[in-house]
């Protein structure tokens, strides 16, 4: 206990005691302002499964997590297969495309913001110079969780990719050896050998990536806003509109118990999963 006190205490002060509040607060109709508060039971929760608001922040926030995890966990796994072995430039080619990941998501996506502006950016730049028509994609309810969606997974995928780099590398040799020797294709080993030995891995990355996008709220902050009507509202926004625009704490600390119990069942599914594998 004397070692493990110094490491419990912070956990307890700032995780324990605010979850215990949050937890009291989503019984409660507080206004965040006032010193006084009624309980109201399990109102907030009912009126937050009848909210229109949520019902489109939850589908929002499952098509965010879907279009990010996809080409997140599928471009990292490329970029692994083309730089796992060590050749001229593949350690600088590795930090070119690690080095998103290490950027704070509020830098990137300010740089982003003006790649996507209407006027004057440089991606509608880009395709007035194709003779395409300009997109405004931060302005159009279809292309502004796309464009979210591609600043996420450009700044994803370089840590994907060296985990599945080192999966790749503790493959045994011997495999490939012997997959040679039977005249195996390229093709085949990669079906037979690679995507079973590194599934375990890919479990993974699919939960914790996935994880990562129903907790993202910088790039929404920085580039939508939540909007245009909504579309790009996510849940963590809606819980971030409740609390601190709308100072609605009760439903906004339902709403982060909603968000934290999907994050817990999918950490918990990925540390079951997990006991069936050794990861490479």
């Amino acid at each position: 206990m004397l070692f493990i006190m110094p490491l419990m205490l912070p956990l307890i002060t700032f995780w324990v005691i605010p979850f215990i509040c949050s937890v009291y607060i989503s019984f409660t109709d507080w206004d965040y302002i006032s010193p006084s508060y009624h309980f109201v039971g399990f109102e907030n929760y009912q009126y937050m499964l009848e909210d229109s608001d949520f019902h489109q922040a939850l589908l929002n926030t499952f098509w965010f997590s879907l279009g990010v995890v996809i080409p997140t966990v599928g471009l990292g796994l490329i970029f692994a297969l083309l730089l796992h072995k060590n050749f001229s430039g593949s350690q600088f080619y590795r930090a070119v495309i690690f080095s998103p990941w290490i950027t704070p998501t509020v830098a990137v996506s300010i740089v982003w913001s003006w790649v996507f502006e209407t006027k004057g950016g440089l991606l509608n730049g880009l395709l007035t110079a194709l003779h395409i028509a300009p997109v405004p994609w931060l302005e159009n309810g279809n292309s502004a969780m796309v464009a979210v969606i591609i600043v996420t997974v450009w700044q994803a995928i370089g840590w994907t990719m060296l985990f599945y780099i080192s999966a790749l590398n503790k493959i045994p040799v011997s495999l490939f050896e012997a997959s040679l020797i039977d005249g195996c294709s390229p093709l085949t080993r990669f079906f037979k050998i690679t995507l079973p030995l590194i599934s375990p891995t890919s479990f993974f990355l699919v939960i914790v990536n996935m994880v990562t996008a129903v907790q993202a709220f910088d790039q929404f902050q920085i580039l939508t806003q939540g909007g245009p009507g909504g579309t790009t509202r996510t849940l963590l926004y809606l819980f971030y509109q409740q609390a601190f625009e709308q100072y609605n704490m009760g439903p906004a600390a339902a709403t982060s118990l909603i968000i934290l119990l999907i994050t817990g069942v999918l950490t918990l599914l990925n540390t079951l999963m997990g006991k069936r594998w050794v990861f490479f």
